[in-house]
């Protein structure tokens, strides 16, 4: 790159969910330049693209592969966390799962001080991301967006039952999973394409005309360069190890998840001022808040012997794999969450905080271990979490990977410990119902007396795990301790924001793939705005 070819009006770190969104749209403006700057190489590896094959992926070179500090209320475990680290990112290794989450959670952000941000705020962006190919009977969806939001092409035959236990308990179906309220049960919109995975990449960055953009990929950003109190770029290391500054004319958008977007905050001097002084880092600007707040869903599985060949163990057969490369139907197209059921645990709670998941499949070690036979999974995940963690520097080293720790079941009343038990006694029921009975067996994975305290208690803690979507850790806000303001600026430096799932208030009530693109469709026409005016 010449020296000329170092500068861009925008430079955004991350081409992830938020940073293939916002680079795309900003890089359709006419006369304007966006460098779009990747860790990871291109998406090129045949797993990405195979639905029900997610978990081939981790720990391979798409992903940073991370561990937390080990977990007190987990007795003791380190938990595997895989982020993203290639084109697409998360979009491109997760399980390709569609819910926006509830009108309350944006309806919260908004009341918390996110002004524009509640779900009347949110919505039409929503719709201006999607693409829905389907069942569309109460027209929620958008239906001209770059993603395409379709359900699975070859749901188990187990599927439909777990709807009808729903029924059988007296669950309510669910009038949409993503229309403002998704109580009830109902089956997973996914993000694919005829049966295949559809990223971020796939429909920002190759179907959007962008001529401003330029996409640099295996570069590793260092730090954010802050040249009198405003950031005018970033240092970064080439696929071949040199040391190459990008300068921004206009801003430098950080999007880089809730894992690295903290991480490189602190790094540059952005962050608590005695954390930074631990590591011999200048303080630039002192935000106490940077890296705290970090929120995830966790679950807990319910595994059960299946006696009927309906399940994804199925997947690795040579019909499965004849039927997927001839019509891309089949299990290879099975996202694992085929269906669930969002409640409230109690009349307490004003929309759900549990989502009871149906996974036709033993869905072990995140799912790396094979299937030790035929069997399902009800997976009871945790929506809104009292417990909260946090994300620190391990050094000032950016090859370092950072301290991840997610305080699971940390808080003080031990209410998170008390709902995530109560929805595996809901589960239990659903494996008791006679709309499953055909393809419940009589043995579980691992051995477990579901019908004793103790016992479900153990079991929490021994298995319970993380779902992925770690968000919060540069909340936005108005007090003190938040990290960016409603326009997703940094508070205390100019020219910088942060647009990735880090930037939530509070963690949505479903999975954050929907939302970290909304977060970034809005943030794209705050940008473009401000600059015009």
């Amino acid at each position: 790159m010449t020296d000329s070819a170092h500068a861009f009006d925008y430079i955004v770190v991350g081409a992830g969910s938020a940073g293939c969104a916002i680079a795309a749209r900003l890089g359709a403006e006419q006369d304007v330049t966006v460098a779009l700057v990747e860790a990871g190489g291109a998406d090129d590896n045949p797993a990405i693209k195979i639905p029900v094959a997610f978990p081939a992926l981790f720990g391979s070179e798409a992903d940073w592969d991370y561990r937390s500090t080990p977990q007190p209320g987990l007795a003791g475990r380190a938990i595997r966390v895989p982020r993203g680290r290639v084109l697409g990112g998360c979009s491109s290794i997760n399980a390709n799962v569609w819910t926006r989450g509830h009108r309350a959670d944006f309806d919260g952000w908004a009341e918390a001080g996110a002004k524009g941000w509640s779900y009347a705020d949110v919505e039409p962006y929503f719709r201006r991301s999607e693409r829905r190919v389907g069942d569309d009977e109460a027209g929620v969806y958008g239906s001209e967006g770059p993603l395409y939001v379709e359900d699975v092409r070859g749901e188990s035959e187990a599927t439909p039952a777990f709807l009808d236990a729903c029924d059988e308990l007296g669950l309510p179906r669910s009038a949409g999973v993503n229309g403002g309220d998704h109580t009830g049960a109902g089956r997973i919109p996914t993000a694919q394409r005829r049966g295949e995975r559809w990223s971020a990449a796939d429909g920002y960055l190759r179907t959007l005309r962008h001529p401003g953009l330029e996409l640099l990929t295996r570069m590793h950003v260092q730090r954010i360069v802050v040249t009198d109190g405003r950031a005018t770029g970033v240092e970064a290391l080439t696929p071949d190890g040199d040391e190459v500054t990008l300068t921004a004319r206009r801003e430098v958008v950080l999007s880089a998840g809730a894992v690295n977007s903290p991480q490189l905050l602190m790094l540059s001097g952005i962050g608590p001022a005695a954390q930074l002084a631990e590591h011999g880092i200048d303080c630039v600007a002192d935000s106490p808040g940077v890296g705290l707040g970090l929120q995830d869903h966790v679950f807990t599985p319910l595994i059960v012997h299946c006696p009927k060949p309906v399940t994804l163990a199925s997947a690795g057969e040579p019909a499965a794999a004849a039927l997927y490369e001839s019509e891309r139907r089949g299990p290879l197209t099975s996202n694992v969450a085929e269906a669930a059921c969002f409640l409230a645990s109690g009349p307490e709670q004003p929309a759900p905080d549990l989502e009871i998941s149906f996974l036709p499949v033993a869905f072990v070690n995140h799912g790396i271990d094979p299937p030790p036979d035929h069997a399902l999974t009800i997976a009871v995940v945790l929506l809104r979490p009292e417990s909260s963690g946090q994300v620190r520097l391990r050094s000032a080293d950016p090859a370092d990977a950072p301290e991840i720790d997610f305080g699971t079941f940390s808080d003080p009343d031990g209410h998170d410990l008390r709902r995530l038990t109560q929805g595996v006694g809901i589960a239990r029921r659903m494996f008791g119902t006679t709309a499953l009975a055909p393809y419940v067996g009589d043995s579980w994975y691992p051995a477990l007396d579901p019908d004793d305290a103790e016992s479900v208690e153990q079991h929490v803690r021994a298995h319970t795990d993380t779902v992925y979507h770690l968000a919060g850790t540069c909340r936005m806000g108005t007090d003190e301790g938040a990290v960016v303001d409603a326009e997703l600026r940094v508070r205390g430096v100019a020219g910088l924001r942060v647009v990735d799932a880090s930037v939530m208030p509070r963690i949505t009530r479903g999975h954050t793939h929907a939302p970290t693109v909304m977060l970034a469709e809005r943030a794209a026409d705050l940008i473009i705005r401000e600059f015009s005016s």
